[in-house]
């Protein structure tokens, strides 16, 4: 999402830098990378697929459908089954890939029923398409749904040390062996806001030696063993701040003064 322009709208201003990122990750161990056709929109695949293709044999990438983008900062659902099945064959087409990894619808439509949607990935995972169905943006009532519908690896939603809305469904993903995927879990502004969990997480980050957002990805990993955070970032520089959360163990004290 941030290898794109202002408001995940249009090409980074440093188209190269953002391929470096995307190789760098890679290099670092990184073998889950998110994507969606409307970051951009479509810029995010074509990055990707320029930077990795062809693909290590361990590299799993996610993608999603069902936003579409008129405008910066704007986005508008489209859960009809037409669009959602053009959505993936163009991302097909853009990451280079014979079938999607893992498929996510983006955000349910009010508009199209559920069974309409996910019955269309339904039919493109059967075409071979699509490997595993995901869903993001969801209530747990709609998520139980879904799983009428189809099978699912994996939920989407914001999640974070200050926004734990979610948090029954990351518990529930746990007990189905789902991946819990959080979207902002940086809170999309490295913790600007000084709450008490925050200025917490900056004494654990300073007792690791480590950036305050690596603590905090390190909080998700410690919180549940189906969070897969996806942290983005068009740096290279918080890329490896990042990825050195994988190496902190936080202890029983430390996660209760998060609690």
């Amino acid at each position: 999402m941030r290898i794109t322009g202002p408001g995940i709208w249009g090409p980074p201003a440093d188209a190269p830098a953002a391929l470096r990122v995307l190789k760098r990750a890679v290099e670092l161990g990184i073998n889950f990378i998110d994507t969606a056709d409307s970051y951009g929109p479509e810029v995010s695949e074509t990055l990707i697929a320029q930077a990795l293709y062809p693909y290590p044999a361990n590299l799993v990438i996610a993608t999603k459908g069902g936003l579409v983008r008129p405008g910066p900062d704007v986005w508008n659902r489209d859960g009809r089954p037409e669009h959602l099945r053009a959505a993936c064959e163009d991302s097909l087409r853009r990451l280079r890939r014979d079938r999607i990894d893992v498929y996510q619808y983006h955000a349910p439509d009010p508009h199209v029923p559920l069974a309409d949607s996910l019955g269309e990935l339904v039919r493109l995972q059967r075409e071979g398409k699509i490997r595993h169905i995901g869903i993001s943006n969801v209530s747990l009532d709609i998520l139980k749904e879904a799983e009428r519908i189809t099978p699912l690896v994996s939920v989407q939603n914001r999640f974070n040390l200050e926004d734990r809305r979610a948090d029954s469904v990351v518990q529930y993903c746990a007990r189905r062996s789902m991946a819990f995927i959080p979207w902002a879990p940086l809170d999309s502004g490295r913790y600007a806001r000084q709450s008490g969990a925050v200025r917490a997480l900056a004494r654990i980050a300073e007792r690791h030696g480590v950036a305050i957002g690596a603590a905090a990805i390190a909080w998700l990993l410690h919180h549940s063993k189906a969070t897969l955070p996806i942290p983005g970032t068009g740096s290279i520089e918080h890329l490896e701040e990042n990825v050195a959360a994988a190496a902190v163990r936080l202890t029983p004290e430390e996660l209760n003064e998060l609690s």
